[in-house]
């Protein structure tokens, strides 16, 4: 049989979608003996059961239009498309994409390439006569083949599948032949391109909201997404040709990418333009996966033999003191007392000198206000204060308190008139570091939903109560917030990480794009905004989930060359959630990363209005005010 050539489109979207697609036919000679066919595959309504819709002997793609035109159910997550010459006498049967009953859903799958047939069916072990092919297609016996290891594997979805030993199953068809092929369960994609494909290649792009009605166009196929409801929807898109708008990135010969819900979970090749992977860990079964590399043994330099061995004592000694440390440590209340992670790395403390000053210029003096100041740092077990003082250049009578969210806040009424208020607060405090969380005790659940004793659920349900917004956006807000489980097997840490992750990557830092008045809807529609906005969508997104969340505020040290390198003109902002049986823990969409030594926390509340460092009322005066607030924050080393 002559080669085919053939054009392969396959969707992930975060959310139920209904793109326009229209399927183009290559123009010019084909290879081989060729009729013209299409074949499209979604799952309607995000269900287990897949429609697949095939003309194997189109010359066009008026049938495809008309069909879609009538195809109510024409929403889904995953759609899988194919334009290709086939083979003389091709019916339904050998026409892709092929759909296959497995596991109690259907699967899809889609090759693009030419297999060794004979040594095909000599590898495929599993003579289950479920998973016999029905056409005579080296394609579809290699679709047949991967569900008979997923069979053998004992996994029941391709989620359940360890991501390298997927990745050995499409090597296995690799060395047949050229091999670029995409198999779906309706909610996971696997992308994989040969390492022998010469003719054909592979790209993939993260399309992104707002989406342009022009669409996007490439020699293979049109795409766009012009449905109202799918104005905010995020697609990972594989494509054999690449389109003429967006970031389209070849794959790499023997790359696999898995994707859900329109991001890329795990790939074995690293992005061509990187030069280091990324550092990735993966929190499975609650314990921090990672790799501990031995150190080089010291060498002994000549004439120093018993230097050398006080030296040797002297580490035994502190490895066994270590021991001795770690075997004692879990009665250890105090974090501030604990010096050794269980690996034995230190935990030492980093000390910052905070001064935050805000001025108030007026057009006329104010003869009478009050003032709400929330500056002084928390102090608990991980934090400590070691000096604080808050200094005012106007006179007034002050109240010191605890406000019911355990916010340290001065009340301060000012009668004596002023056109000019300067308020100045200078901090020396230390961020005490901490062992990972360990999330393998069983009451520390690690998958949503959550449960909850009634009266923590009493205690818990201002930080679980989401904004009050139409309901058509909450309801958008909701899918955007199932995306992030749904690809991460409801995994609490891994779907929170996500959001942390995503937010961070695809919302633009703007200041000045928004205002205390900014929704969280609003934020994720424009997607831009400042640090409050970002942590506004986070505590949204959670809440959704039923995860209790809530708004804090504080510094953030930005001058070593760390992670955190957006840095607000004022305070900064970012989420901290409840784990069940941990305690509150924090996370900085604004920067992508988790709060450990660089945050110093200040205030906290449902929400920016509970936290915010400085409020108050003119009652008398006043006029035009003009505001100039700075923060300085410097790590100081004893």
């Amino acid at each position: 049989m002559s080669a085919i050539s053939s054009d392969i489109l396959a969707f992930s979207f975060d959310g139920l979608s209904s793109p326009s697609i229209d399927l183009k036919f290559r123009k010019g000679p084909q290879k081989g003996e060729h009729t013209l066919g299409w074949g499209l595959t979604w799952y309607p309504g995000d269900n287990k059961g897949a429609v697949v819709a095939k003309d194997p002997s189109a010359r066009d793609t008026k049938s495809l239009r008309g069909a879609m035109h009538d195809w109510d159910s024409f929403r889904s997550t995953v759609f899988f498309c194919k334009v290709r010459g086939a083979a003389t006498g091709y019916t339904h049967l050998e026409t892709q994409p092929f759909s296959r009953a497995f596991a109690g859903q259907d699967w899809v799958f889609m090759h693009n390439g030419d297999l060794d047939k004979t040594a095909l069916n000599k590898l495929h072990f599993n003579k289950s006569i479920f998973l016999e092919p029905m056409g005579r297609t080296d394609s579809e016996a290699a679709f047949c083949f991967l569900l008979g290891k997923v069979q053998d594997y004992g996994a029941r979805t391709l989620a359940e599948v360890d991501h390298q030993v997927l990745l050995s199953w499409f090597l296995q068809l690799d060395d047949l032949g050229s091999a670029d092929m995409i198999l779906s369960d309706g909610t996971t994609v696997a992308a994989f391109f040969g390492s022998q494909s010469v003719e054909t290649q592979l790209y993939y792009s993260r399309i992104k909201p707002p989406h342009s009605e022009a669409g996007y166009h490439s020699d293979s196929a049109t795409f766009a997404l012009n449905n109202p409801r799918d104005t905010f929807r995020t697609a990972l898109v594989f494509s054999s040709t690449p389109f003429h708008r967006g970031d389209w990135k070849p794959m790499q010969k023997g790359q696999l990418i898995i994707a859900r819900r329109g991001a890329i979970v795990w790939t074995n090749k690293k992005d061509e333009k990187q030069t280091t992977l990324p550092q990735v860990s993966h929190e499975q079964d609650g314990h921090l996966q990672g790799v501990t590399v031995p150190a080089e043994k010291p060498r002994h330099a000549p004439g120093r033999g018993f230097a050398s061995q006080q030296a040797q004592a002297q580490q035994l000694s502190i490895v066994q003191s270590l021991q001795q440390m770690k075997a004692v440590q879990h009665n250890v209340l105090s974090p501030r007392a604990i010096t050794h992670a269980p690996d034995g790395s230190p935990l030492t403390y980093r000390l910052y000198d905070v001064t935050h000053s805000t001025e108030y210029a007026y057009e006329h003096e104010v003869e009478h206000s009050t003032h709400s100041f929330r500056l002084m740092p928390l102090e608990d077990l991980v934090q400590e204060v070691m000096t604080c003082t808050l200094s005012l250049s106007s006179e007034g009578e002050d109240v010191r308190f605890e406000d019911v969210f355990g916010n340290q806040t001065l009340h301060y009424s000012i009668i004596k008139p002023y056109k000019k208020l300067t308020v100045s607060c200078r901090s020396l405090v230390k961020v005490y570091g901490q062992a990972p969380d360990d999330y393998s005790v069983g009451q520390r659940q690690a998958f949503i939903p959550l449960t909850m004793m009634p009266w923590q659920q009493v205690m818990m349900e201002p930080y679980l109560r989401p904004p009050e917004l139409p309901e058509t956006q909450i309801r958008e807000l909701l899918v955007y917030a199932m995306s992030f489980a749904e690809r991460n097997g409801q995994h609490l840490m891994d779907t929170l990480n996500d959001i942390n992750q995503t937010i961070y990557r695809d919302f633009r830092y703007v200041p000045g794009s928004t205002s205390l008045r900014s929704t969280p809807f609003d934020v994720y529609a424009s997607r831009e905004g400042v640090c409050q906005d970002f942590a506004n969508l986070f505590i949204c997104l959670a809440r959704l989930l039923g995860v209790a969340a809530r708004y804090r505020v504080g510094y953030i040290f930005t001058g070593a060359n760390y992670e955190n390198k957006i840095q607000s003109d004022a305070s900064h902002a970012w989420v901290e959630i409840y784990i069940p049986y941990l305690g509150w823990r924090g996370f900085d969409p604004t920067n992508g990363c988790r709060v450990t030594q660089d945050h110093i926390r200040v205030a906290a509340g449902r929400n920016y209005l509970d936290a915010t460092p400085t409020s108050g009322t003119i009652y008398r005066g006043g006029g035009k005010e003009t505001l100039r607030v700075q923060v300085t924050m410097n790590e100081v080393f004893n």
